[in-house]
C-alpha cells in the first residue's frame, strides 16, 4: 500500500465503539474492498444513496467501485469502518478527494449504512477524515448536500461551514478544517481529539 497520508499520522487504524457498544475498526480503504463497498451499497436505502450522490442511484458499476477503491492516500483518502467481530461486513465510508483547480480545498463525503446511523460513526469517520486532510495539506472540505439533509447539514455546522446555492435543491458546503477555528460543538471536540491522537507532536 502506498504510504501517503498516512506516513504523516502516527496510527493507521482505529479500534472503538458506537455509542451502543457495537465494536468497529476503522482503517484506510483497499482494492480488496471491492465486494464490501458493493454489500455495503446495496444495503443503504433508497434516501441514504439519493443523499449520498444527489441522483437516484440503484446500483454501483465496476468502473465506480474501482474508483471507489483503488486511491492514492494523498489526494483521494478514504476510511472505511468494518464491524471488528465480523470485518466482512462494512459498516460505513469517510472519503475526500482534492480539487485539482483548488488544492487546499477537497470535496469530501461520509456514508454510513442505514442500521449503524445515529450511533456517533459519522460525527467519529467526519473526525477522522478532517484529521486526515489536514495531514495532507487540505485547509477546507467542500461538500454538496440536498438542502432537505438536515443530519448532515447540522453535523458540518458544528464546524463553522458556511453553505450556499449551488442547484435547486443542492446547496454548497465549505467547511474549515483549522480546529483552532471551530465553534464548540460535539462534532468539533471529535476533531480536536482526534488530532491530538493521529497526529504526532511537534517540537
Amino acid at each position: 500500500m502506498r504510504r501517503g497520508v498516512l506516513s504523516r499520522l502516527s496510527v493507521d487504524r482505529l479500534e472503538t465503539r458506537l455509542s451502543d457498544g457495537t465494536p468497529a475498526l476503522i482503517r484506510p480503504i483497499a482494492p480488496e474492498d471491492r465486494d464490501r463497498i458493493r454489500t455495503g451499497f446495496n444495503r443503504l436505502s433508497d434516501e441514504s444513496r439519493l443523499r449520498r450522490f444527489l441522483t437516484p442511484t440503484s446500483k454501483l458499476t465496476d468502473g465506480q467501485l474501482d474508483y471507489l477503491t483503488r486511491v492514492d492516500y494523498w489526494d483521494h483518502f478514504a476510511w472505511v469502518a468494518v464491524r471488528a467481530d465480523a470485518l466482512e461486513e462494512g459498516m460505513g465510508v469517510a472519503r475526500y478527494v482534492r480539487l485539482p483547480a483548488e488544492p487546499a480545498v477537497a470535496e469530501a463525503a461520509v456514508t454510513v449504512v442505514d442500521e449503524y446511523q445515529r450511533r456517533g460513526l459519522g460525527t467519529l469517520l467526519l473526525g477522522l477524515l478532517a484529521t486526515t486532510a489536514r495531514a495532507a495539506d487540505i485547509t477546507a472540505f467542500r461538500s454538496y448536500v440536498l438542502e432537505d439533509n438536515a443530519p448532515i447539514r447540522r453535523l458540518l455546522a458544528g464546524l463553522g461551514a458556511r453553505d450556499s446555492f449551488d442547484s435547486p435543491g443542492v446547496v454548497r458546503v465549505d467547511t474549515p478544517l483549522d480546529p483552532d477555528l471551530m465553534p464548540d460543538s460535539p462534532v468539533s471536540r471529535v476533531v480536536r481529539d482526534m488530532a491530538s491522537r493521529l497526529m504526532p507532536p511537534t517540537d
